[in-house]
């Protein structure tokens, strides 16, 4: 069993993970969540943090595949004996609270583990859905692993934990709101009911999120920030609900020198993610906000 599970970055392919398309992740080592036992069962946020494990408890022993891989009656005792998970990841920002909470009850109460990183998946994508309505299961399964990932249609591929090259710099930008992740997924999905958008979002946007991760794994970097103008652009058409109202002006491909932003996670709030090769002039550019460099 893991000490603790770290929060995630989706770096490209939020929305293309609805298609089963192409996506980027990444742990995030800054923030995580570890399991404790609290010296006094009296402790407000260990409380807080226990009910909800129980109100989550009572939803998977409600679904006949989760309770029949998971150990539900240690978990109940644990529950009663004040176990909660200790965590730092901000609830709203995209960061993957729900995931590490998922990946932590499957990786300490699962009755026979599986290393298949699909059927994991599909696991976590029943699991997490308490939280957010429907999950593709990719959250849980990055903070699961801890490690960065690309995923496609045909399967998970690792990759090293210095996979990223040293002149393409990531930040990422705090928005100051929090973000509500069920009602803009569910706004997207009412969207693409709409075969003109459904057409153009698989033609013209899928292709743009692939060429960024394919260029951005493979290091080509001048074709990789051609691409992420394309996605800039590609966003504030396709997915402009996602984007907070205070970052907008941030969202503009004019920059003279390499710089891009998109939404991290749902959007809506939380963070934006932030890429260059030029971290003096993106700091001094955003120095009104408070950021996070990777």
């Amino acid at each position: 069993m893991k000490d603790r599970y770290y929060s995630k970055v989706i770096l490209f392919g939020e929305y293309s993970m609805i298609f089963d398309a192409t996506a980027l992740m990444i742990p995030l080592k800054r923030f995580s969540a570890q399991w404790q036992f609290p010296q006094s069962r009296n402790k407000a946020a260990s409380l807080t943090s226990n009910q909800s494990l129980k109100r989550f408890c009572q939803y998977l022993a409600g679904n006949e595949t989760l309770s029949s891989v998971l150990n539900l009656s240690v978990l109940d005792k644990d529950l009663d004996e004040g176990l909660f998970l200790a965590s730092n990841v901000p609830s709203g920002y995209g960061l993957g609270s729900s995931g590490t909470l998922v990946a932590a009850v499957y990786d300490r109460y699962a009755l026979q583990k599986t290393n298949d990183c699909l059927q994991l998946k599909s696991l976590f994508s029943l699991m997490e859905s308490y939280f957010h309505g429907s999950s593709s299961g990719i959250d849980p399964l990055q903070c699961y692993l801890g490690q960065p990932f690309k995923i496609t249609s045909d399967g998970v591929r690792l990759l090293s934990d210095d996979f990223l090259k040293k002149d393409i710099h990531i930040c990422l930008i705090d928005t100051k709101i929090k973000s509500n992740t069920k009602p803009l997924v569910n706004h997207f999905k009412q969207q693409r009911e709409d075969t003109v958008f459904l057409g153009r979002f698989q033609t013209e946007y899928l292709p743009c999120v692939k060429t960024c991760i394919d260029t951005m794994v493979s290091g080509d970097k001048e074709l990789f920030f051609n691409s992420l103008k394309q996605l800039t652009q590609g966003q504030m058409e396709f997915l402009r609900p996602m984007i907070t109202d205070n970052t907008l002006d941030l969202f503009t491909t004019d920059y003279d020198f390499h710089f891009g932003v998109k939404i991290s996670g749902s959007g809506g709030g939380g963070y934006v993610l932030g890429f260059t090769d030029d971290v003096d002039k993106v700091s001094t550019l955003l120095k009104d906000f408070e950021v996070i460099w990777l």
